[in-house]
Parts: structure tokens; C-alpha cells; sequence
């Protein structure tokens, strides 16, 4: 039992001199706030934190009373008044880094993405951070890759513009149900506060498993955590620059990436994850030309091809139709080279695409798409009662 006491305020010293020691502050933080019990950042006034005594069976990662004097002892953290170890015992177990159930650590993807040479990250990293929910441009539009945001697998045909895609089962998630991986590292902020411990938000890893809860809610889809029977599973990442994902399933695991800052918004993450579940653009479906306006002579030199078609072999709109509500719509501006739209719709007074999630054509689409899969879900999945299909087991 280690008991703190804070007697006065503290501060971040400027003396940390890259991002590698602020990321070893945050890690460490994060195992004193989550991996023990009792700890609370926000009332530690004589708190008591329950930590593993040294050479506990905390899994090698620096937890127990030695991360305890390292973090008092810490260079880089400066103290106007002082926080006491008052009191050591041990034999306490620690806990999971990932929360109460211990999800399991996939193996890395098989595949991480091939971006050309002249991918300019450094670039694609500045626009996103800078975009808003105002601009008029989708954020996925700004990611540099094919129509923006789509990674070619270089040695699947699924992924080939020219082969089956939203009509090829074998990119479909058996059962309706996506195994997936949260890299939590890049998604967690250390927030430093003269009142308080330092404590790691945890805000955007929310964020991101509210998108997948409005599959839950509105679609027969499923997300759970990793187990390691999965050989196939979706790795959410922030390591590259964009908002960026494969379409369909990929054997061995595959990477979505999301750009942080700027790619956690709701309407984002779903539309990065209805590609992981197989879906394309909207405006690229075969029959585009019967419901919008492509303005070639508006669209940036070499960025043509993002306004390609798909014929009917590759896609279908299951009878449901075209939608220019789909959250998988451009916007009206997208790879705009002058301000001036490049998509106008041929039906007046309606937007195209939006950020704000699922649109109901959308919806039919996903049921459309996965009836197959959902209908033949078998009992290895446990998503059937009310309790498992609830928000509760994604917020753990």
C-alpha cells in the first residue's frame, strides 16, 4: 500500500526535450492512474493508491515502488511545494493496462500501408490539423491517397479499382462481426494541470468507440475487442499522416489510421469504418452521372482519377439508390484546384455528404450488404442479448 499526500502544486518542467520523454511521462502516469486501483488524480489529498511492491507481477513495466521513487524523483517535473510517500507494502496484483478485461495484443497488421514517394506527410499532416467541421472540404479528402483516403493493398485485388469490391464476399467480416485494436499510446492525451496530478485523457479513445457503438445501434454490424483465436482484425491507429483505411477485409490484420489531431470526429470514424467494412465513395458509383455534376476543368492537375467511376461488376446500390446524404459522399469542393465546386448535384437544394454519421441509405446499405453474415451469425459470437449489444463492454 503506497499512501500520497499532496501538500502543494507542481508543474512540468521544460527541461523535457522531445516527444519520447513526454510519452514515457504519459505512460507512466497512465499505469499510476489506471493500472491500480484507488488512485484518483482529482482528490489525492491523503488518497491511497494500491501498487504492486517491487518485483510484483506487474509484467516488467516499470510499475511497483520503483516507479513510484522514479516518478518522484523525475528531473523533469518541478515542485513548488512537495508530494510524500508516506507508508510501503506490497503483494498487491496490478492491473491490466487496457482496462478490466485484459483485451489481448494483436500481432502488428501484415500489412501497414505503401504510400508514394512523393507523399508528402509532413504536408498532409499540417492541412488536417488544421481542418475544422467548418471547411467545406471533408477531412478525408485532404490524406493524399487514392480518391483521398482509400490504401491500395498492393497484393490483394480486392482492393483494385478494377476488380470486385462491395460486391466481393470475401472482403465482407464473417458473421457481421469486425475484431478490432485501439493503439491506446496514440490516442491519449497527458494533461498537466496546477491543480492536479497530471492525468490522461482519454476523450478521443471514446470518441472513437462511439462511432462503432452507432453501428450497434443502428445497423446489425458488431465491434469487439481483439482475442487471439482473430486472424483477421482492424488495428486503429494515429502513427501515419491522414485519415485513411483499406476497403473490406484483409487476411492478418489491417491498419485504419487516424490522424491525431484531426481526424477524431464521429463523422470521421464512420466513414473510415464503412470503408474497413468494404464500402467506396458514393460518387463513384456507376450511375453518378445521373444524379451529380462533375467539373473537370475545377479539379487540381493529377487529381482527376478521383472522380473515376466504378461499373456494375465492382459496385451496387442494393436497389437502395444513390444518396446524396451518404456519409460517403465528397463534399461539393473536394480536390478543388480554384474554390469552385467540382460536384454540383443535379437535384436542387441538396447538400452532398455530410460528417455527422450514418445517413438512413447508408444504413440500409450496411443491412443490405451483411444480411448474409448477420443472419448466419453463429453462437461463437456473443453479441445476442441486450446487456452484450449494449455501449458498456466498449467503454471498459
Amino acid at each position: 500500500m503506497v499512501v500520497l499526500e499532496q501538500r502543494e502544486e507542481y508543474s512540468l518542467n521544460p527541461c523535457l526535450p522531445d516527444s519520447t520523454s513526454t510519452r514515457g511521462m504519459k505512460q507512466f502516469f497512465f499505469r499510476l492512474k489506471d493500472d491500480y486501483s484507488g488512485f484518483n488524480e482529482t482528490d489525492f489529498s491523503t488518497r491511497t493508491a494500491k501498487l504492486p511492491a517491487h518485483e510484483a507481477a506487474d509484467g516488467g513495466r516499470g510499475g511497483g515502488t520503483d516507479g513510484v521513487h522514479r516518478f518522484l524523483s523525475c528531473s523533469c517535473l518541478s515542485y513548488s511545494k512537495e508530494l510524500w510517500v508516506i507508508s510501503v507494502s506490497s503483494g498487491l496484483p496490478a492491473k491490466s493496462h487496457r482496462g478490466s478485461h485484459d483485451h489481448s495484443i494483436p500481432p502488428a497488421p501484415r500489412f501497414n500501408g505503401v504510400f508514394d514517394h512523393d507523399h508528402n506527410h509532413e504536408e498532409i499532416a499540417n492541412n488536417i490539423k488544421s481542418w475544422s467541421p467548418n471547411n467545406i472540404q471533408n477531412v478525408w479528402e485532404l490524406s493524399g491517397l487514392y480518391e483521398g483516403d482509400i490504401m491500395i493493398h498492393p497484393d490483394s485485388p480486392m482492393d483494385s479499382p478494377w476488380k470486385n469490391g462491395l460486391l466481393d464476399a470475401t472482403a465482407r467480416w464473417p458473421g457481421g462481426v469486425v475484431p478490432y485494436f485501439i493503439q491506446e499510446d496514440d490516442f491519449e492525451n497527458l494533461i498537466v494541470s496546477k491543480n492536479s496530478l497530471p492525468f490522461i485523457d482519454r476523450d478521443q479513445i471514446k470518441l472513437i468507440k462511439e462511432a462503432m457503438q452507432e453501428y450497434h445501434e443502428r445497423t446489425c454490424l458488431r465491434f469487439r475487442p481483439y482475442k487471439d483465436t482473430d486472424d483477421d482484425y482492424v488495428t486503429i491507429q494515429a502513427k501515419d499522416s491522414g485519415c485513411w483505411s483499406l476497403v473490406g477485409r484483409h487476411g492478418h490484420g489491417q491498419v485504419l489510421n487516424l490522424q491525431n489531431p484531426g481526424c477524431i470526429h464521429h463523422g470521421v470514424v464512420v466513414h473510415e469504418l464503412m470503408h474497413a467494412l468494404g464500402f467506396y465513395h458514393q460518387q463513384s458509383a456507376a450511375n453518378r452521372d445521373e444524379w451529380v455534376t462533375i467539373h473537370w476543368e475545377n479539379i487540381k492537375l493529377g487529381k482527376e482519377h478521383n472522380f473515376n467511376k466504378y461499373d456494375n461488376r465492382t459496385v451496387t446500390d442494393y436497389g437502395i439508390g444513390y444518396d446524396y446524404k451518404s456519409v460517403m459522399h465528397y463534399s461539393s469542393h473536394a480536390f478543388s484546384k480554384n474554390g469552385e465546386p467540382t460536384i454540383t448535384p443535379k437535384k436542387e437544394k441538396v447538400q452532398l455528404g455530410q460528417r455527422d454519421g450514418l445517413s438512413k441509405k447508408d444504413v440500409a446499405k450496411v443491412q443490405a450488404m451483411y444480411k448474409e453474415q448477420c443472419d448466419g451469425r453463429n453462437s461463437s459470437h456473443s453479441f445476442e442479448s441486450s446487456e452484450e449489444i449494449s455501449i458498456e463492454w466498449l467503454f471498459d
